[in-house]
């Protein structure tokens, strides 16, 4: 909102005193901490005070603003710690009012001022929205009790109609209080479609009455890679439990969409039943990551199963949209099975590609049935689409452009900027995921209108999603982290009127918004707005000392004394050059809030020594990946390696062996538990001198090997080990380039830590 907006003042507002002379702009207007930053807004002065004695008046019988000021009523109890009553009756001074005399669909008119607030809207959606609203403007901050709430009127409506978060449920179950409070969080900021991944290769997670092994043996399996350590991991949610969660993001304006995977991505159910399959089916592989090689076959039972089953699933879920997958099919199995190659014949079809397209088409048709429409990833565009299919493009942007241009309804959902298992900075301290950073600045400055489309051919695009792969957030604190709150910077994208986006202004609404989250019961990523703390040698024996936040949100402030960093602590300006045994705590801020968590480093020479293998370079980046070690038991003490799968390799620059030095490294193995197809053939292996193998020293990737440091008995230690060695002395700073030989891919050798010492 840092572009002026105004709207015509309306008459709700001259009766609240909010007189025409009263109203302003511009600056005044960027004091509202709404997000999605709201259409058009006009901040007049004074404020509406909202206590225990406020009333939110509903017109008699009118349930559904009942259900709303009920549904704020109990939000302001969990923020400011009060509830208002909620009666019955026409408007009166002081009240929040709700009235159905304003504008349709999901659109709302709020005005706030000294003497009472109106939130008018047609529907129940935009009363619920304008509740929102509301409520955000009287939760600037985690404080108790009365609040003075910014008088202001405005008008809003969004921008697209479908404003979504997927979250896969499929590699990690999540629990039900959990996904509730990912919907309120979504609801809070107006995103209005759940899409509930509930099938994949590692799991399927919503019973099916008809078919029960689905999810007694389709819905377990090994902790990846640890079978002979662990216990089965997964679980389910029944038909009760997924129509109970229908009912609670209904209450919030929220439809969920489930997600049914179809040809491909199919391992979980062909192992409950192999019938299904074009080959056997191999339960080892459920724990696996990657794009696996198992399909349905198209057999009429197969389809029979299937219709069985979405019609289960449309029992539970209204939505008027089935997702079924379509993403990821390889079709070496449909290519080497003579049934599946007679079936292309017998249908007169080119390839397996359109074998897919009359796959899809045959799914949908269950659906068609049933009133409902298909959606799909974008693969479904290969081989034909059906008259009525809706594309969802994962694939960059191009398939909603080819769907668009062919007249079919489309959601954007590219990859990567819109995949939340992306890290969100180079911090240390992130969770695991993949290597690639998609910030939240990165995430805001997507627009889900291409221009490649002429303005007919955008009516197709229904509006953008993000989506939330699980396979590296093994628990649902990491999930909610990797989700938030760039699911919110999606939300303003999805709502706010592209003239009137700026990523300054949502930064400055940053600090109410992770207030919020943590109201809500949501616990969202800080990293990005922390200080990030690097060392480096200095003049004079002094270190200097970065405290550089990775978004640049705000400023940093630091303290030397021990002290907690406040907004009145010294900014943060350039490196800091201090003394070994320094203490120093750094915090950053937005306009005096604090933003993130507070830093503390102690400046030790020692440190310079090490580093972690996330801070060392990689020597490629084929598919990076930021993985969680598979012991011990508990995911909370596990190591996290910064690996290439693909070239587990790692650089350290500039490091001085003019007089030789120690090497130690901290090292973890994980099983090689990669679906990569052909490509495994490609990752280069090392022949050992040991029957260990051995950690190689280079200098540079091509350079002369120094050192190779036998690995001894470590595959026989499930979690870290340490192997050491010496260096020989080389003039000047060279680069260390780091990398195991071994027999096999599993185990995958990964590095935790590296420190070199200089020899005395």
């Amino acid at each position: 909102m840092t572009k002026t907006r105004t709207i015509a003042v309306s008459a709700f507002a001259f009766a609240l005193g909010v007189g025409a002379s009263a109203l302003a702009t511009g600056a005044l207007a960027d004091s509202l901490t709404i997000t999605p930053a709201p259409a058009r807004a006009v901040v007049a002065e004074g404020t509406f005070k909202l206590s225990a004695a406020t009333r939110i008046v509903v017109t008699k019988g009118d349930v559904e603003a009942r259900g709303v000021a009920l549904q704020l009523a109990d939000l302001i109890r969990r923020s400011r710690g009060f509830r208002p009553a909620v009666i019955e009756g026409g408007p009166a001074v002081g009240s929040i009012v709700l009235t159905r005399e304003g504008p349709a669909g999901e659109a709302y008119k709020l005005d706030i001022g000294p003497g009472g607030v109106t939130i008018a809207a047609a529907q129940r959606a935009g009363l619920f929205y304008g509740a929102m609203s509301l409520w955000q403007l009287a939760t600037p901050d985690v404080a108790k009790g009365p609040v003075a709430v910014p008088a202001a009127a405005i008008e809003d409506a969004p921008r697209f109609a479908w404003r979504g978060l997927m979250v896969d449920s499929a590699r990690h179950v999540q629990s039900l209080d959990t996904l509730k409070a990912v919907i309120d969080a979504m609801a809070a900021h107006k995103l209005n479609t759940f899409h509930w991944h509930l099938v994949d290769d590692q799991g399927w997670r919503l019973e099916i009455k008809k078919y029960p092994k689905l999810t007694e043996v389709a819905g377990w399996r090994h902790d990846p890679g640890a079978a002979a350590r662990y216990p089965k991991y997964g679980g389910f949610y029944t038909q009760d439990q997924a129509r109970e969660l229908v009912a609670y993001a209904a209450a919030r304006n929220i439809t969920i969409v489930p997600e049914i995977e179809t040809p491909g991505h199919a391992l979980a159910p062909i192992v409950a039943y192999p019938a299904l399959g074009t080959a056997a089916p191999d339960a080892s592989k459920m724990g696996d990551w990657g794009v696996f090689p198992w399909l349905y076959n198209t057999d009429d039972a197969t389809f029979a199963f299937l219709d069985d089953v979405l019609s289960e699933v449309m029992d539970i879920f209204p939505s008027p949209f089935i997702h079924v997958g379509g993403d990821e099919a390889v079709k070496d199995q449909w290519k080497a099975s003579p049934k599946i190659q007679a079936k292309i014949k017998e249908l007169g079809l080119k390839d397996e590609h359109e074998l897919q397209s009359w796959f899809i088409q045959r799914v949908g048709q269950s659906l068609a049935k049933r009133g409902r429409r298909l959606i799909g990833w974008d693969e479904i565009l290969e081989g034909g689409l059906a008259p009525n299919a809706t594309v969802m493009s994962w694939r960059g942007i191009d398939g909603a452009i080819a769907a668009a241009k062919a007249g079919h309804d489309t959601v954007l959902s590219p990859h990567p900027t819109l995949y939340l298992d992306n890290r969100q900075s180079l911090s240390p301290d992130e969770p695991t995921g993949r290597g690639r950073v998609i910030s939240l600045k990165d995430v805001y400055a997507f627009d889900p209108a291409p221009a490649q489309l002429s303005v007919d051919e955008r009516k197709h695009i229904l509006g953008v999603q993000a989506n939330v792969w699980t396979e590296h957030m093994q628990t649902d604190a990491r999930m909610q982290r990797m989700a938030f709150p760039r699911a919110i910077a999606l939300a303003e994208r999805a709502w706010t009127p592209e003239a009137d986006v700026s990523w300054d202004d949502f930064a400055r609404r940053l600090p109410a918004q992770m207030a919020r989250l943590k109201v809500l019961g949501v616990t969202p990523n800080t990293v990005p707005f922390e200080p990030d703390p690097r060392m480096a040698e200095g003049e004079g024996g002094q270190i200097t000392l970065a405290l550089t936040a990775p978004l640049g949100v705000g400023e940093v402030r630091y303290t030397t004394d021990g002290k907690v960093p406040t907004a009145a602590s010294p900014a943060y300006a350039g490196p800091l050059a201090l003394a070994a045994g320094t203490t120093v705590k750094a915090r950053s801020f937005v306009d005096g809030q604090a933003l993130g968590r507070e830093k503390t480093v102690t400046i030790d020479p020692v440190a310079l020594q090490t580093r972690t293998s996330g801070q060392l370079k990689r020597c490629t980046s084929h598919v990076p990946l930021l993985m969680i070690d598979d012991a011990p038991a508990a995911f909370d003490k596990r190591a996290m390696f910064d690996v290439d799968i693909f070239n587990p390799c790692w650089i350290w620059e500039g490091v001085d062996l003019s007089k030789g030095a120690r090497i130690t490294a901290r090292i973890g193995q994980i099983p090689f538990n990669f679906q990569v197809g052909k490509d495994r053939d490609g990752i280069k292996l090392n022949p050992p001198a040991t029957p260990g193998g051995e950690l190689e020293v280079r200098l540079g990737c091509a350079g002369e090997r120094v050192a190779a440091i036998p690995l001894g008995d470590s595959a026989k230690n499930p979690a870290l080990s340490t192997v050491s060695g010496r260096l020989p002395a080389r003039a000047g700073k060279v680069d260390l380039c780091l990398s195991f030989t071994n027999k096999s891919l599993d185990p995958f050798w990964v590095l935790d830590r590296v420190t070199v010492k200089p020899a005395p």
